[in-house]
């Protein structure tokens, strides 16, 4: 990546913001590459999405269909001309559970650049 480019702002979207969006999150941990949030979409999320988290992101990944439909209930302003990726993950997975991580890098690996490429087995 060159100077020139601007870094990538990716936000993940679950339910609660506590599982599988955190650990995504965790997993770009120190990653120069790219900007990284995870926000949920329930109220009793650990941070619930608003519309400035998605105006802040280039790339939104969800977890589930699920959450792109409440995103789009909620903010369908906010969304236009946004890329909204997903992942088709469900919630069987605990905070940086192995399986998850590998199910993580085994997806997003066509959409952007993974900070570690090692036990990358899909």
């Amino acid at each position: 990546m060159n100077e020139a480019e601007p870094i990538q702002k990716l936000l993940f979207v679950c339910s609660r913001n506590k599982l599988r969006s955190l650990t995504a999150e965790k997993l770009f941990e120190g990653f120069q590459a790219y900007q990284v949030r995870s926000v949920g979409t329930q109220p009793d999320a650990r941070i619930v999405i608003t519309e400035g988290h998605i105006g802040w992101a280039d790339l939104i990944f969800v977890m589930e269909k699920s959450h792109l439909n409440r995103i789009r209930q909620k903010f369908p302003e906010a969304l236009q001309g946004k890329q909204v990726i997903t992942l088709s993950i469900p919630d069987d997975y605990e905070f940086m559970q192995p399986e998850l991580l590998d199910e993580l890098r085994c997806k997003l690996g066509s959409y952007v650049m993974l900070p570690d490429e090692t036990g990358n087995a899909c």
